[in-house]
């Protein structure tokens, strides 16, 4: 039989974090300063999940590498100046943290962001106090499928990976996590595109409102 379990850790953008109107501004600005016309929400929302660098491409699709990179780094510029003008916690992310707290789970972020945008984003929102953890896409120097990121993070709060589990909205996170020996739980409600096949992820469990967690965690037989 599996442990009890003590932890569970979270992808950031699109999972806990609705931040895509925010990189669909700071996408829209830098468009407008090659005189690009915008584009909307629905094209942009299913990649922020995949950073900067997927982003910023949809908009120059016919940069080369050399001009790619200067609109990545201005892409990137724009956005810390203005980290979270519309970024907000997904709807029922807030009761699903103190659910966590009722029934006594430790709770910590792991995502491929950066520490220099993780870092201060979570400290504009009131954040960084909320988690017992947070592992950022350069902490141990490889991200997400690599599983060292989550098995850091279980050991940063005392735990074993087979006492957390981990829960994401892209492939990467269930490959992650089933790698560092944790069920993977799929936030369906993030930034999912229309053609991805999320049965073909092998995902333990589907999410589609982050307050399904406590009733699966509730189902679990684990606590």
């Amino acid at each position: 039989m599996p442990p009890p379990l003590r932890g569970v850790l979270f992808d950031l953008d699109g999972t806990v974090l609705d931040t895509a109107p925010d990189f669909l501004r700071v996408l829209n600005a830098l468009l407008a300063e090659h005189g690009r016309a915008p584009l909307p929400l629905s094209v942009v929302r299913p990649h922020v999940s995949h950073g900067s660098r997927r982003v910023v491409r949809l908009g120059f699709a016919d940069a080369d590498e050399a001009q790619f990179a200067t609109l990545q780094r201005r892409f990137l510029e724009l956005y810390r100046e203005s980290l979270a003008v519309g970024t907000r916690l997904f709807d029922g992310v807030e009761a699903v943290l103190e659910g966590l707290r009722a029934r006594s789970l430790r709770a910590g972020i792991v995502t491929n962001k950066p520490a220099w945008l993780t870092d201060p984003l979570l400290t504009e929102l009131d954040l960084h106090r909320r988690f017992d953890c947070v592992v950022s896409g350069d902490t141990v120097g490889v991200g997400k499928p690599d599983p060292a990121p989550l098995l850091h993070a279980a050991g940063l709060v005392g735990l074993t990976a087979a006492e957390c589990i981990y829960v994401g909205d892209a492939e990467r996170d269930v490959q992650a996590a089933h790698r560092a020996g944790m069920p993977a739980l799929i936030a369906g409600y993030g930034y999912v595109g229309a053609g991805d096949d999320l049965a073909a992820w092998h995902g333990d469990a589907r999410l589609d409102a982050p307050l399904e967690l406590l009733s699966w965690l509730d189902a679990s037989g684990r606590l």
